[in-house]
């Protein structure tokens, strides 16, 4: 039974290992969960392999990210309701309500970028604009960081 498992890692480790946008994509998830990490280093070797479109990376590279924030939302979901926690709450509520859904726009910061996500969720931000302004900043960001690769900057 060890040896099926060991081989079907491998297998699964080779399928992934096989395309450098799955690394890419995986390190974009793992990157914007509250786990550490960041994916800029695999966005500079998917973009010097020079084997795919700056699209396709940029947009591989974005899914992955924005997918993980949305895995922080949903976390922010299973945490108790704001009303329970009246002192952080108010905070939480004051921020928001003073800069809105575009504070989701900076979820690709370092730091406070994978907060910003939990608490789109704990606060019950509603979902799809929740989802395109995430996705918009990461965009931006990897955009931006393949417009440095290439000199724009």
């Amino acid at each position: 039974m060890l040896e099926f498992f060991n081989s079907l890692f491998e297998s699964i480790a080779l399928w992934f290992s096989d395309s450098a946008l799955w690394v890419l994509f995986i390190s974009g998830f793992l990157s914007a969960t509250l786990l550490p990490g960041g994916s800029e280093a695999s966005l500079v070797a998917a973009l010097s392999l020079e084997q795919f479109s700056v699209s396709s990376i940029i947009l591989v590279a974005t899914l992955g990210n924005t997918f993980g924030g949305l895995t922080n939302y949903w976390v922010g979901l299973w945490l108790p309701n704001r009303t329970q926690s009246e002192k952080h709450g108010h905070k939480a509520m004051a921020w928001l309500s003073r800069y809105g859904y575009w504070t989701l726009l900076f979820s690709w910061l370092p730091v406070i970028g994978d907060p910003l996500c939990l608490a789109a969720g704990w606060l019950r931000m509603k979902f799809i604009p929740s989802v395109i302004l995430i996705a918009i900043g990461k965009a931006a960001r990897y955009s931006l960081l393949a417009a440095i690769y290439f000199g724009f900057f």
